[in-house]
């Protein structure tokens, strides 16, 4: 895989089980400085810390996104949030680990969406490649990977 390329899945979540197997959660502030057809740049505060993050629309027909990610300082992203487009976005996330079919360790990240987008619950799970097989957690719901609506430069 490509350097700055990101593979992942996205689910509804149909309960709230997952809660009591994560091993952490933050807070995460968002807001984009760019949403056109093919690219986004976005802004995001995790707790403490801050990232500008510029990501491709797929690439060819299949899961692959080009990322790049940078971690800023928090005082310039609190700036750059001033900037961004109407429609910050606040989420708690927590981290689930996930049972590996192979020796990589994947974690699966639940995103509980608050203010406007209230009641939305969303995982994630990034893999290595776009066939690598994974189990499916008991509270996970319908696939939505792919679907515009659940990105989050569209919410």
């Amino acid at each position: 895989m490509p350097k700055n390329t990101e593979i992942e899945r996205k689910f509804l979540v149909v309960s709230d089980a997952f809660k009591a197997e994560a091993t952490t959660s933050y807070e995460i502030m968002q807001g984009y400085l760019c949403k056109e057809p093919g690219k986004t740049i976005r802004v995001r505060i995790r707790d403490a810390r801050a990232f500008l993050t510029i990501k491709s629309a797929h690439l060819r027909d299949g899961l692959a996104k080009f990322e790049w990610e940078k971690e800023i300082d928090v005082s310039d992203a609190k700036e750059l949030m001033q900037l961004c487009l109407p429609g910050a976005i606040s989420k708690t996330r927590y981290i689930i680990p996930a049972l590996p079919f192979d020796d990589q360790p994947r974690c699966w990240e639940v995103d509980v969406f608050h203010g406007r987008l209230d009641g939305l619950v969303l995982a994630e799970i990034e893999l290595g490649n776009e066939f690598e097989p994974f189990q499916r957690p008991a509270w996970l719901g319908e696939e939505v990977t792919g679907q515009p609506q659940y990105y989050n430069a569209n919410m």
